[in-house]
């Protein structure tokens, strides 16, 4: 006859609390890591399109001068892919001459491949005018 296992019998069962604790834990950690990469791309863009744009705005200096130092930037912090659609154009905003930059990209999951998140970002600066 088999004894019955007592109450204090636990073996194995670390284990099981082991998967049950990883199968939560694993895409909290990989969503925070998303969360944190999107978040860098987003802010990395947003100071290219800036810089790119305060590079337009001097007098002599046009939007092509704003693309190109952003896309600059944009490929010596990031990677090349981020920097395949910036626009730079002069505007007026309220009345005033400006340079927008706007930076369009898109983010893969975790850096590697599968559904992306995009992102536009723009970046202003006030035209340099001859008095």
């Amino acid at each position: 006859m088999r004894s019955q296992p007592s109450a204090g019998d636990e073996r194995g069962s670390s284990v099981v609390d082991f998967v049950l604790v990883m199968v939560l834990l694993i895409p909290l950690v990989l969503g925070i890591v998303q969360t944190g990469l999107v978040l860098h791309v987003r802010n990395t863009l947003t100071a290219a399109a800036s810089d790119g744009a305060r590079a337009g705005a001097p007098v002599g200096a046009g939007p092509e001068d704003a693309a190109r130092r952003a896309s600059d930037l944009i490929r010596a912090a990031l990677a090349d892919q981020f920097a395949r659609d910036v626009r730079a154009v002069e505007t007026t905003l309220d009345g005033v001459p400006t340079i927008e930059v706007v930076i369009a990209a898109e983010v893969p999951a975790l850096g590697l491949f599968g559904p992306g998140v995009a992102l536009e970002v723009d970046g202003h600066a006030v035209k340099e005018i001859v008095p």
